[in-house]
């Protein structure tokens, strides 16, 4: 007997949480599902000292506020529990342990190919969003098997390195921290390529994400020509930690990696370094190989849609950054993307 549904939410993060919050007010039958065992269990992967750098005002869902200082900065733990508890609260049709093999447009509704079996649904949300696949550019098969290499989505803390030299090869907000968390006891180098800009996470004793809703930044269209040009622009890295460390010489920045062999690390001027320890804070690529629908996706693989309504009637997609707004990427922020998708809902 094969499960018929209006809506199916693939992923059961704070995006599939905030859909399913607008879907509970609509009189449609719907399932949230997710290959995690358990809500919230992608944060309790997260590195140990993961904390966010958006204030817990700016890290709430609609409907349910995160509990603590609302100028304070939670922890991955915490957001991992207030997902949970959210959930709950709500009492979420959830189905958990379901990775979906495949999705494929059939007559007027879309099959659901899951281990645990088929589903069709009229309406499909992806809300799996931009965290997916773990993304190394080099040959890490080129190293020595005494160095430890370990990408950011896999790290916990630093007791898992080996003794001796890091490299964090890429500075986003992740790299960053844990850069800094590295060189309060070894010596590390930070691999860049390009110049980093660094922003306060507080201006005059007020979070710097307020000033930015104050100027309307958090608001900015993706389509407007103001948000095409950040857009275009790399994030900065929140915290002046990692700039204090790099002024003192606690973290050495060097070129951009272009090489790895034995236990070296070649960079883009042709100078090297010995390492023992890699970290490779690269980022992620999207991987939506199990959606059958191939129009759906551009030359370098995102997805075609305006504000997460996709071409294809029925599929809607949530929590891809800048999906609408800067504040689309936030936690905070989702909430007005998951509302726009199910008000869209026939």
């Amino acid at each position: 007997m094969i499960e018929r549904y209006d809506v199916i939410v693939i992923g059961a993060g704070q995006a599939g949480l905030a859909a399913s919050y607008f879907l509970k007010n609509r009189n449609l039958r719907f399932l949230l599902i997710d290959k995690s065992n358990r809500i919230g269990e992608s944060w309790r992967q997260r590195y140990d000292s993961l904390t966010l750098f958006t204030p817990r005002s700016y890290s709430s869902l609609p409907g349910l506020p995160l509990e603590g200082d609302p100028n304070g900065y939670a922890t991955k733990d915490e957001i991992s529990t207030y997902l949970e508890k959210y959930a709950t609260t709500f009492t979420l049709p959830i189905q958990l342990s379901t990775e979906v093999i495949s999705l494929e447009a059939a007559e007027q509704s879309f099959d659901i190919n899951t281990t645990k079996g088929m589903l069709k649904a009229t309406n499909v949300i992806v809300s799996t969003g931009p965290f997916q696949s773990p993304y190394i550019p080099l040959a890490t098969d080129q190293f020595h098997e005494s160095v430890f290499q370990i990408h950011t989505s896999a790290y916990s803390h630093p007791k898992r390195l080996n003794k001796g030299t890091v490299i964090v090869i890429g500075a986003g907000n992740s790299g960053a921290q844990i850069a800094v968390e590295l060189a309060k006891e070894r010596d590390v180098f930070l691999s860049v390529g390009r110049p980093l800009h660094f922003m306060p996470l507080q201006v005059m004793g007020t979070s710097i994400f307020s000033w930015f809703r104050r100027l309307g930044i958090m608001n900015v269209s993706a389509e407007s020509k103001l948000g095409k040009f950040i857009q275009k622009k790399a994030d900065p890295i929140f915290g002046i930690d990692l700039k204090k460390m790099i002024r003192n010489k606690k973290i050495k920045l060097v070129p951009r990696a272009v090489q790895v062999m034995d236990r070296h690390v070649q960079f883009e001027d042709g100078s090297k370094l010995q390492v023992d320890n890699v970290i490779w804070a690269t980022g992620f690529r999207t991987d939506y190989t199990w959606i059958k629908e191939k129009t759906l996706f551009n030359e370098k693989g995102g997805v075609r849609h305006q504000r997460g309504v996709s071409d294809v009637q029925g599929l809607f997609f949530l929590g891809i950054p800048w999906q609408s707004s800067r504040g689309s990427a936030l936690i905070g922020g989702v909430g007005a993307d998951a509302e726009y998708i199910v008000s869209q809902i026939k």
